[in-house]
């Protein structure tokens, strides 16, 4: 059985859109506190946000849904993930 409790990962989530409105940097750090995602903010602009994150994929998941639907003052067209190698786990 697996042990989904425990699988932690980390991913690059890539928003692109009309994102535009000053909330939407902080509408995006509180929705990922109320998940308990770990986040940093590596790249925002009026078109694109790079937003990673850690933790249980089910809860990125939950993010992922999140930002695609709200808030009501951005426009969002595309959510790409991409998951972060981290070196200190390989080898």
């Amino acid at each position: 059985m697996m042990e989904q409790h425990q699988s932690h990962l980390q991913e690059r989530i890539t928003i692109v859109g009309d994102l535009e409105a000053a909330s939407f940097i902080p509408w995006i750090r509180r929705h990922a506190a109320k998940l308990g995602l770990s986040q940093a903010i590596s790249h925002t602009s009026a078109n694109r946000v790079e937003l990673d994150v850690a933790g249980p994929v089910e809860l990125i998941d939950m993010m992922e849904m999140g930002c695609s639907l709200g808030p009501i003052d951005v426009w969002v067209e595309t959510i790409l993930r991409t998951p972060i190698v981290n070196d200190e786990n390989q080898g």
